[in-house]
């Protein structure tokens, strides 16, 4: 079984910049896909960035391109978020996600098999 678990979540400053983790345990995240996910009080759950088992394919959210990048390292069993230039708007709880295949469509979410517990993002001055 894999398990999932975010870090990196915290109180930081419209402009600023935080970094979250992703660690998996119980496999290998090679063999999977993962996408991280967002979501925020009285939103809908938004799909934020998809990374291929290889890194070599990447999907981003529209409101996030340009300041959010994703990348992996499989022998840390780690995926990262970088998020850079930080809005009030990405304020949320961030999940992170993994599936055995790689889907266009991974912004949606619904092919994800294991979810981790989330991490806080609170963008404020």
């Amino acid at each position: 079984q894999l398990q999932l678990v975010e870090s990196g979540g915290g109180l930081v400053q419209p402009g600023g910049s935080l970094r979250l983790s992703c660690v998996a345990s119980g496999r290998t995240l090679n063999d999977y896909s993962v996408g991280w996910y967002r979501l925020a009080p009285g939103k809908d759950r938004e799909g934020v960035s998809c990374i291929s088992s290889g890194g070599g394919s990447t999907k981003y959210d529209d409101s996030v391109k340009g300041r959010f990048t994703t990348f992996r390292d499989n022998a840390q069993n780690t995926v990262y978020l970088q998020m850079n230039s930080l809005k009030p708007e990405d304020t949320a709880i961030y999940y992170c996600a993994a599936e055995p295949q790689w889907e266009s469509d991974c912004l949606l979410g619904y092919g994800m098999d294991y979810w981790g517990l989330g991490t806080l993002v609170t963008v404020s001055s």
